[in-house]
């Protein structure tokens, strides 16, 4: 399936509609993005900052307030009552673990039994040890769904040597992020919708802007022809490209008009020509035998032969034949070149077709109409010629057919005459078709090729137009379309 050529008017409109959505689209995935990675860099300050907070009372109970030896198996001993105090301030579930991975003591024993094991993992405590600040982080859920960030660090005596492993966990409430990416990107669409509308309205008025000029060379363009009398573009405020495509179609105006008269004067003088060829060919054929016949007369003349009144007959006779052909020549050239002269009058068609074809005697003829009457402005004379011409030819391809047959057809269709002559004769060869309507053409042995070439003068004369289809040893149909006024 071919894709519609969209206009140029049309590729701008849609590119610039493109452009706006894509953009709207990429903000938006953008604005997405952008609210996920402030959320995980806040979560992460917040659980750092809850880390270093409970750090900071675990250090002063440490360093300050504890009366137990600062060792991993008073750890304890140590946090028994204050782990909760630390907890509460903190607004946070803590558990320490001894340098093993063990657990010592924690904030929420529920909270211990549904989320995590009562030993930390080999592979944490080797991360833990391996880290530069000896800290790790892990991201987990609980078997309810909810999202958890685990921090692991390590916590020091008085001599800053690590005592034990500080677990913290901190859940992640996204709701609020989430209703307020909601929220923006509610109002960011209403903002693309209202900058779509405002961009549809601008496309529209800069793509007719940008192709009105264009517009207007094409049609000048659609409208060029050789031969005629071609206007000009004139275009104000266009482009420098617009320009320079006006300026060279403004010269290539005054070059076809130059070039149309430079063609018209030859081709006139081609015609002339070839004419003049045709003339002489043609009045050359009853020259010859009229000399032919001079020469023997003089070379046989005999003023004392007892015959001579009916040789000079005879004589006589042959001289008059040659004579008629040369000025039957001279009329058809005649009529040909006086070709169209028009006396337009309202006639019937079907009634002057009727009467060209009372002249033939052939019962192969045959006529059809659907009306009895249709009306047009034509010259009589000419019309005749026009049918007569066509049904020759019908009859001469047909004569050495058993079952020859010529049908006419005459119809009124969109205010238009329409003529038909078919036959069912030798029809016309594929090399010969384009040559048909060709002054001096035939494919006859007798004739000089003027009468389709007259026809096709006839019908163009009054706008109209001669068509043929045609089969070698099927036949030919001819269609004559004129405009009824």
């Amino acid at each position: 399936m071919k894709l519609k050529k969209f206009s140029l008017r049309s590729r701008i409109f849609f590119a610039m509609i493109l452009l706006v959505v894509i953009a709207s689209i990429l903000i938006a995935l953008t604005a997405i993005y952008q609210y996920n990675e402030q959320t995980k860099d806040y979560h992460e300050d917040r659980l750092l900052r809850k880390e270093n907070a409970v750090k900071a009372s675990i250090d002063i109970e440490l360093q300050r307030r504890t009366t137990f030896p600062v060792e991993e198996k008073y750890l304890h001993s140590i946090f028994k009552d204050k782990i909760y105090d630390i907890s509460d301030i903190n607004q946070l579930d803590i558990m320490i673990f001894n340098l093993a991975g063990e657990l010592q003591i924690s904030s929420s024993s529920d909270f211990t039994e549904d989320t995590t094991e009562h030993k930390i993992s080999q592979r944490v405590l080797t991360q833990l040890a391996e880290s530069p600040n000896h800290r790790v982080v892990v991201e987990d859920q609980t078997p309810s769904g909810i999202k958890y960030k685990s921090s692991y660090t390590y916590f020091n005596d008085r001599k800053f040597k690590p005592v034990g492993i500080l677990h913290v966990h901190y859940l992640k409430d996204n709701s609020f992020q989430q209703e307020e990416l909601k929220e923006f990107l509610s109002r960011l669409a209403f903002v693309y919708l209202f900058m779509l509308l405002i961009a549809i309205g601008i496309a529209y008025f800069v793509s007719k802007y940008i192709t009105q000029s264009i517009k207007t060379v094409s049609e000048k363009m659609a409208k060029t022809a050789l031969g005629k009398s071609n206007e000009k573009i004139i275009l104000d405020n266009a482009s420098l490209e617009i320009y320079n495509l006006v300026n060279a179609y403004n010269d290539m105006v005054d070059e076809l008009e130059d070039s149309a008269l430079k063609l018209a004067k030859s081709q006139r003088e081609q015609a002339w020509r070839e004419m003049a060829k045709q003339v002489a060919h043609e009045i050359k054929n009853p020259l010859t035998p009229m000399r032919l016949t001079v020469q023997s007369f003089e070379q046989r003349f005999d003023a004392k032969d007892p015959n001579i009144k009916s040789k000079i007959h005879e004589f006589s006779n042959s001289l008059i034949q040659q004579i008629d052909t040369m000025s039957s020549i001279a009329s058809a050239f005649s009529n040909f070149a006086e070709m169209p002269k028009q006396n337009s009058e309202s006639l019937n068609v079907v009634e002057v077709v009727k009467l060209a074809l009372d002249i033939f005697n052939e019962d192969d003829v045959h006529y059809f109409h659907e009306d009895n009457e249709i009306v047009a402005k034509l010259d009589k004379t000419q019309l005749i010629r026009v049918v007569t011409n066509l049904i020759k030819n019908a009859v001469q391809s047909t004569e050495n057919k058993e079952d020859a047959k010529i049908e006419v057809r005459v119809a009124e269709e969109n205010e238009k005459v329409i003529i038909t002559v078919a036959d069912n004769g030798l029809g016309i060869d594929e090399e010969v078709k384009n040559k048909i309507f060709e002054p001096k053409f035939t494919t006859k042995s007798s004739g000089m090729g003027l009468g389709l070439a007259m026809v096709k003068n006839i019908v163009e004369a009054y706008d109209g137009n001669i068509t043929f289809v045609s089969e070698l040893g099927v036949g030919s149909v001819f269609t004559v379309t004129i405009p009824k006024n």
